[in-house]
């Protein structure tokens, strides 16, 4: 569905920590670290922590290890593990995003896969659920 939207909006919404954020989501839909919180929360955290990394005077590899590493101690710290989005301040800095990227494609590709993900396990429900 991204994929679509993707290709039919002005918009990137396609990144490729989401693919990892799908198995989370469709696989193990249950789990703590798929809980909607956590996947906008971690999303939105870690990607944040990219864009105000990369403004740093640091070298690139200091960059890189700065910003996983305090995505991953705020992600905990708050309670909104979500290791997909782990993943996102590598990308930001090596693709050097700017903070439309935060609202243009984070926010929304994580509320789609949300709420996909959501009616997937409705679905699910419903057909396991005798009548």
């Amino acid at each position: 569905m991204l994929g679509w939207l993707d290709m039919s909006w002005q918009s990137t919404l396609l990144m490729a920590p989401f693919g990892a954020s799908c198995v989370l989501l469709f696989s193990l839909p249950d789990s703590p670290l798929a809980r909607p919180q956590n996947v906008l929360g971690g999303h939105l955290l870690s990607a944040t922590v990219g864009l105000v990394v990369q403004l740093l005077p640091l070298p690139m590899e200091l960059k890189l290890a700065l910003g996983v590493g305090l995505s991953i101690a705020l992600m905990q710290g708050l309670g909104l593990i979500h290791p997909p989005a782990g993943a996102n301040p590598l990308l930001i800095l090596l693709t050097t995003q700017s903070w439309p990227f935060l609202w243009q494609t984070v926010l929304p590709g994580a509320l789609l896969l949300i709420m996909v993900s959501h009616c997937a396990k409705r679905l699910q429900t419903s057909r396991l659920t005798p009548t």
